[in-house]
């Protein structure tokens, strides 16, 4: 069962991630508030994010087949 949930947040996370590392989903977002200087180091935050949650989805795919 605890497979499920890790392959669950890992399939989200990594969708987040995608979205707002591949389309101007936060530079919209960010602008509208005025926290636009911010958006210059979204790219050291989210490509390790994107990374780690399709790292995270790999994994519990590979454990979910082995069981």
């Amino acid at each position: 069962m605890a497979d499920k949930g890790l392959l669950k947040v890992g399939i989200v996370g990594t969708i987040i991630a995608a979205i707002c590392c591949f389309t101007p989903v936060l530079a919209v977002l960010l602008g509208s508030v005025g926290l636009s200087a911010a958006f210059g180091f979204l790219d050291y935050i989210l490509l390790p994010a994107l990374a780690l949650f399709v790292g995270i989805t790999l994994y519990s795919i590979m454990k979910t087949k082995r069981t």
